[in-house]
């Protein structure tokens, strides 16, 4: 799934970022993995969307948002009060339809 979503996607192991999970949510169609979201958390109140991601021909069909309020709901009973997610421009639509607002924030490339 995340080869035909991400073009520039090289299997690894996923353990270490298993190891700072908070959750994962996943969907399942047929047998078959469609979508999924990591939250990681700080070990506080915050917590982090990462890696929402969806099989491209399970696309614009209200998955990913339905993973994503799921993965808030998750972060919620986990204890998180704060829920965050950076994206890309285009994304702007979709995370806006999953309940986010809009925040100033920043970002250093390492």
């Amino acid at each position: 799934m995340f080869g035909a979503s991400w073009p520039e996607y090289r299997p690894s192991s996923f353990v270490p970022v298993l190891a700072h999970s908070l959750t994962w949510v996943a969907a399942r169609r047929g047998g078959r993995l469609v979508g999924c979201v990591n939250v990681a958390g700080d070990g506080g109140v915050h917590a982090f969307i990462l890696d929402t991601t969806v099989h491209p021909d399970e696309r614009r069909r209200g998955l990913g948002v339905r993973l994503v309020r799921a993965a808030a709901a998750e972060a919620r009973a986990h204890g998180a009060e704060w829920l965050h997610v950076d994206h890309e421009p285009h994304l702007e639509d979709f995370y806006g339809r999953c309940g986010f607002r809009p925040t100033a924030a920043r970002l250093m490339q390492l």
